[in-house]
This record gives structure tokens, C-alpha cells and sequence, in this order.
């Protein structure tokens, strides 16, 4: 990669020139206003840029593009800034430019026939679900950030979250994007087809790619009916092993209207009810484990009597300890509150140890038994809050600090204990990165879990498609 060889360009003539594109004021340069696009939400990593980039239009990133290949000047796009791995995060460097999609927030076009929805790559998710919503239909990617993270950055990063057990991640949910090249070619692949073998699939390169390949500016993402009904239980579970019997079951019973499965452990709602205000004990029992069970149904009847049938039955089995079925829109709610608040909880306790990972679903519970018997190991009196996805896999096994302990000098051992973790994902043939991607933090991690032709393939393609190396460098490969 050539990134070295820079043509000498005043700052302030590169800015002017930007300026030209954009507008001046979609230039941003003063500390105050740059500010919020160089840190990330955990303050892990914390950047310098040259200036940071508001274009409002597919041909105004082009052009941007364009510029900077032709001044070999490195680009950095962001969305939300909402990634977990460094992903959208400049260097220190201070030659960097970072380059927001949050002024290109338009629905192109909603086809109801053809149940998709063409959108730019700055719209909020939450503002995609809302949008869909409005014409009777349901756009299913759910974050915990889907207030702030857009649709552009899920799809270089390929999101999860809740509902990838039935409708897959970000990936699955798009049949064609809009990509602006490293040279600033635009790449319009804006398809609604279901069906389409003409050639290379393409579209796929971007999708995960973390802004390396090049910047997605468009996409048509697929459309469902909108469920006419909804039952939502908390359940209380005595271990991982009997969860996963019930995530068995519960397809038997109710097959694809099994929306969501999410796992939790006592420590976590513990953390929530220290912390957190405005919360109380989800169910009137305590157990050692807990899964939030959400089923959702194109019919307006029958659901309720398919979820306690399938609860009655996990009680005869004796998979489940006791279970609370929501009883209204707020009782739902305060479900989700609860899934979410479980997430950033541990913050509060000092110095975490965060792991997303993905297991084979049937090595879940092995998975985390083995990892809890490792961190006690490694860190006595450690605590380990393992929760997430259990429909699919992915669980985040974040490790919090011995109560008392430095933590400085805890967080010190991140990368013996990641490499304990993730030698017990390699074990069950799991992945080190489920859905928050590869960005700075695994980057290192990468050449060590993938196949060495592949990780040959990736860098032709970074090769082929960005030769100056400009498009978010140091990250991924």
C-alpha cells in the first residue's frame, strides 16, 4: 500500500478544495465541532483529524473520493460512532480525513409489492424501522444503539443484534447497495431482486468490510409484514444447558415465530438493579440464569396460548424454574429495559474484559462453562457477565474486575485473558468477532484464527479495490 508517498498539499489548500464539494460549512474544523467524531463510546481510542467531512449526497463522496485518492489523503468513514472495536475511529496522526453520512438521511423509495426500502446510508436504524413501520411493514434489525447507529455503518459492519435468530444479520436483511470506490467510482448494484446470478454477487464485499473496500452511501433493504401480535416472557432457567434445551423446544413448538432468545445471568441483573434507577427485580423469584423469550406472529390470535403451552410443557420437563408473561405494551417493555440496562451495567463495577463471540448454538453451554472455570482461574474473584444472543450463538463473556482490584493493572491483562477466551471459541470452532467487527481492537487477532488463503484473498481484494491504501487504513488487515 502506498499510503506513504503523499503528494505535498498545504492543509488549508486540501481543506479549501473539500470546502468546494460540500459547502464550507459541512467542513468542520474547530476542536469543538470535531471533537465528538474523534472518540468512541468505551474511550478506548481517541484520534486526531485533518478536518472532519459532512457531504449530503452520493456525488459529493464521490467526489471527496476523488480528491483523496488523487492527494493519496486517508479516509476514515463513520456513521453513528457508536462501533465497539475502533472501527470509525481516525489515528493520531492528524492527516486523516473523517468522513459522516449523517447529512444523507433520505428514503429514496418504499416498494410494497416488492417489500423492499431504498435508503441512505446516514438514516438512523430506529428512523428505518419507524419509516417501514409507517407502511405496514417491519424492517427487522434491532440494536441496543438503533437511536443512534445508522443503517450505513450496520451494513459495513454487518450488524446482529436480537432478532438474528430468525431474520439473519444485516447482510441477510439487503438485496442491492450503492459503494463510491477508492477512486471514486460509484458502484450501483440498487437491486430489489429475490433472484439475480449475473456474476460476481458484489455487494457482499462491502457489507463487513468496515469502510476498507470503500463507503456505502445506499442500500435496498428487505421489508416484512409487520407482526399483528406479540408475546414476550421473562424465564427463569437454572443453567445454560437447560436454556438451550428450551431454545430447542421452543422452535419445535413455535418454529419461526421465535423472534428472540436472549440469554442472561444473575450477576448482570444484579449489576442493573445496583445501578440503574427506575428498575426493580424482573420476575418475583431470583434464579441463577434468566432468558427473555419473544415470540411474534402474522395471525392476531392464538400466540398467547402458544407461548404458555410451550412454557407449561418446559416446566414438565423441568427446563425452567418459574416464568412471567408480559401483560401489557409497558410489562414488554420493561423486559427490553432490562436486556438493554444488562449491557452497560457492569461499567459502573470498574475495569471490564469484553469478548464477542459466536459458538455452534449446541456448544453454548460448554463454551461457558469452560470460560468461567478459566477466569476464575486466571483472576480469582473476577466476574464474569455472560449474556447475549443465545438464538444464534453469540454471547458476550465480558469479564469484570475483582472487587478492590486496581483497575488499571486489571484491564493490563486483557490480552492473556482474551487469548485464554478465544482459545475456547477455537476449541468449539467459534469465531472472535460475532457482530462488533474486527476495527483496531482484533485486528492483530485476525491472522491468528483465519485461514491463511483467505486472509491472502482479503488483502488481493483490499489490493484490487484500494491500491493507495486510503480507505480507513489500520483497520481490518
Amino acid at each position: 500500500m502506498n499510503t506513504h508517498a503523499m503528494p505535498h498539499i498545504p492543509a488549508a489548500a486540501l481543506i479549501e478544495r473539500f470546502a468546494a464539494i460540500t459547502g464550507a460549512r459541512y467542513v468542520l474544523t474547530d476542536p469543538h465541532d470535531v471533537e465528538p467524531y474523534l472518540i468512541e463510546q468505551r474511550d478506548l481510542w481517541h484520534g486526531r483529524t485533518l478536518c472532519v467531512l459532512r457531504p449530503g449526497s452520493t456525488a459529493e463522496v464521490a467526489a471527496i473520493l476523488r480528491l483523496c485518492h488523487e492527494t493519496r489523503t486517508p479516509v476514515v468513514p463513520q456513521g453513528g460512532n457508536t462501533g465497539l472495536v475502533g472501527g470509525q475511529t481516525p489515528d493520531e496522526s492528524g492527516k486523516q480525513v473523517v468522513l459522516s453520512l449523517n447529512r444523507m438521511t433520505a428514503v429514496r423509495e418504499i416498494d410494497k409489492a416488492s417489500n423492499t426500502m431504498t435508503v441512505e446510508a446516514g438514516l438512523t436504524l430506529i428512523r428505518v424501522q419507524e419509516a417501514a413501520d409507517a407502511e405496514d411493514r417491519l424492517f427487522p434489525l434491532s440494536l441496543a444503539s438503533e437511536g443512534s447507529c445508522t443503517i450505513g455503518g450496520n451494513l459495513s459492519t454487518n450488524a446482529g443484534g436480537t432478532a438474528v435468530i430468525t431474520y439473519g444479520n444485516a447482510r441477510d436483511l439487503v438485496t442491492g447497495i450503492e459503494v463510491v470506490l477508492a477512486d471514486g467510482r460509484v458502484m450501483s448494484t440498487l437491486s430489489k431482486l429475490k433472484k439475480d446470478n449475473t456474476g460476481y454477487d458484489l455487494k457482499h464485499l462491502f457489507m463487513g468490510a468496515e469502510g476498507t473496500l470503500g463507503i456505502i452511501t445506499a442500500a435496498v433493504v428487505k421489508l416484512y409484514p409487520k407482526p399483528r401480535s406479540r408475546e414476550t416472557a421473562m424465564v427463569g432457567v437454572a443453567d445454560p444447558h437447560k436454556a438451550t434445551a428450551l431454545l430447542t423446544l421452543a422452535q419445535q413448538m413455535a418454529g419461526s415465530d421465535v423472534k428472540t432468545f436472549e440469554l442472561m445471568p444473575r450477576i448482570g441483573i444484579e449489576f442493573m438493579l445496583k445501578h440503574c434507577s427506575g428498575v426493580r427485580e424482573p420476575m418475583n423469584s431470583v434464579h441463577p440464569w434468566y432468558v427473555m423469550i419473544e415470540l411474534a406472529s402474522q395471525l392476531d390470535h392464538g400466540l398467547g396460548d402458544t407461548l404458555l403451552g410451550l412454557l407449561e410443557k418446559a416446566a414438565e420437563a423441568d427446563l425452567i424454574e418459574d416464568a412471567v408473561i408480559a401483560t401489557s405494551l409497558e410489562h414488554r417493555k420493561y423486559f427490553w429495559r432490562v436486556r438493554e440496562l444488562l449491557a452497560e451495567s457492569p461499567k459502573y463495577e470498574g475495569g471490564s474484559i469484553k469478548h464477542d463471540i459466536c459458538v455452534p448454538v449446541s456448544k453454548v453451554a460448554d463454551f461457558l462453562d469452560e470460560a468461567f472455570v478459566v477466569c476464575e482461574k486466571m483472576v480469582p474473584g473476577g466476574r464474569l457477565v455472560a449474556f447475549g444472543h443465545l438464538g444464534d450463538g453469540n454471547m458476550h463473556t465480558n469479564l469484570t474486575q475483582p472487587l478492590g482490584a486496581d483497575k488499571q493493572a486489571f484491564l493490563d491483562r486483557w490480552v492473556e485473558v482474551n487469548a485464554a477466551v478465544h482459545a475456547i471459541v477455537a476449541k468449539h470452532n467459534g469465531s472472535i468477532s460475532a457482530e462488533h467487527g474486527i476495527g483496531v481492537l482484533k485486528r492483530h487477532l485476525l491472522p491468528e484464527v483465519k485461514d491463511p488463503v483467505a486472509m491472502d484473498v482479503m488483502r488481493a481484494i483490499k489490493q484490487a479495490l484500494d491500491p493507495l491504501g486510503i480507505m480507513n487504513p489500520g483497520k481490518v488487515l
